[in-house]
């Protein structure tokens, strides 16, 4: 019963994201129509998740490794192009696209609804730790100063905090820790289950919406260097420090090293393009990352469910 809903949740979002390429292909949406529901899946969808599956989890020793997971695949990604920047001599802003959309994976709009395909609504509370604390903040803290350095720009302390403080999921998941020991009446985990049920099909509509495959044969070395980074080295790097090194087990550390094999996040693109980090690139990066996934992705479930 379990596999069969699993595959049900695995069509309708392969469905979903089919549709989103086709309402773009034929113009049948506004080209402001992806903004629109990412602003609805961040303001209310994913909130709504957070307030729910939050409230639900148990602390662990595990939520460190779970959290700390982005810090170091960012941190690899950065030592890994920064090398690969200087013995293929690519330019700098190619250079911090690829830090920036090869060191943040799609934990989020992507990541979650895969994790309740593969591991069911047991693995959301760790996925959604490994967004907020994880992928959220490495892009809001590290991923804006990356963006600084290879750009122009440089964002202050002030400026970092004030996007973090004001990102609305943010502020659901502080508020899901401090009602972490009040109940819930019924009627309000039936609201917020709804309204976290909109987000797997808004999400993909979205992203189907958005792709942009442009010229593949320009960027073919780059994006190549990438995806082979962020499908493969990252979640393998998790895994031997995780598994191998550590001795960690359990559904915590599946959901976490499943996180880290996501393809690259949109916001981190929106953030490259912003700073005028090599956009092609980035974009690619994204498209040609999450179709890919599909496969990678479930390759890494079948050999998670060894540990």
């Amino acid at each position: 019963m379990a596999q069969s809903q699993a595959m049900n949740n695995l069509l309708l979002l392969i469905l979903c994201f089919i549709v989103g390429m086709a309402l773009r292909r034929f113009r049948r949406m506004p080209d402001n129509a992806p903004a629109t529901l990412n602003s609805f899946i961040i303001h209310v969808s994913l909130p709504a998740l957070t307030l729910l599956y939050i409230h639900e989890l148990h602390i662990s020793g595990d939520v460190l490794l779970v959290a700390l997971m982005a810090w170091i695949v960012f941190g690899l990604s950065a030592a890994f192009f920064w090398q690969m920047g200087r013995w293929l001599q690519l330019p700098r802003a190619t250079v911090g696209a690829l830090m920036l959309v090869g060191g943040l994976g799609n934990t989020s709009f992507f990541g979650l609804p895969m994790v309740e395909v593969y591991f069911g609504t047991e693995g959301l509370g760790t996925a959604i730790i490994a967004d907020q604390l994880g992928s959220f903040l490495a892009l809001s803290v590290l991923g804006i100063t990356v963006a600084g350095i290879y750009s122009s720009g440089r964002p202050t302390a002030a400026e970092i905090a004030k996007r973090i403080a004001l990102f609305p999921p943010f502020i659901s998941l502080a508020i899901a820790l401090l009602l972490i020991p009040i109940e819930y009446a019924d009627w309000f985990t039936v609201l917020l289950k709804r309204l976290g049920d909109t987000l797997a099909p808004l999400a993909l509509l979205s992203v189907g919406m958005q792709l942009r495959l442009g010229h593949i044969a320009e960027h073919k070395r780059n994006l190549a260097l990438g995806l082979a980074f962020k499908l493969i080295l990252a979640p393998l790097a998790i895994y031997v420090l995780y598994v191998q090194m550590l001795g960690a087990q359990g559904l915590a550390i599946q959901v976490t090293i499943f996180e880290a094999a996501m393809p690259s996040m949109i916001t981190a693109s929106i953030v490259a393009s912003e700073h005028d980090l090599d956009p092609p690139l980035a974009n690619l990066m994204v498209a040609v990352g999450l179709i890919l996934s599909f496969i990678t992705l479930s390759m890494w479930w079948l050999l998670l469910r060894t540990i």
